[in-house]
C-alpha cells in the first residue's frame, strides 16, 4: 500500500467539487492506493515523467507513482477537456 499526497491543484478541485463527484473520485483514489495499475489505467503520452490517468465519469485523475518514497501523488483532477 502506498502513501498518498495531493498537489495543490487536486486539493483545490476537492474544495470546489460537488459532494457526489468528490465521493466517487475519493473512492477511486482509495483503490489506486492499494493497486496503482488496474486494467483501465493508461499512461499519458507526451510527458517526461510517467504520469498515468484513470477515468471517473467525465473526470480524469492524473497521478505519479513515486517508488523511491513509496508514494502515490495525485497530480491533477479535472474534466477531460481541461486536463489534456
Amino acid at each position: 500500500m502506498l502513501n498518498l499526497k495531493f498537489s495543490s491543484q487536486s486539493k483545490k478541485f476537492f474544495k470546489k467539487a460537488e459532494n457526489l463527484v468528490a465521493k466517487r473520485i475519493s473512492e477511486r483514489i482509495e483503490k489506486l492506493v492499494k493497486e496503482p495499475f488496474l486494467p483501465d489505467i493508461k499512461r499519458v503520452e507526451g510527458e517526461k515523467e510517467k504520469i498515468y490517468r484513470v477515468r471517473v465519469g467525465d473526470y480524469r485523475i492524473q497521478y505519479l507513482v513515486l517508488y523511491n518514497i513509496n508514494t502515490l501523488l495525485i497530480e491533477r483532477i479535472d474534466k477531460r477537456e481541461r486536463v489534456y
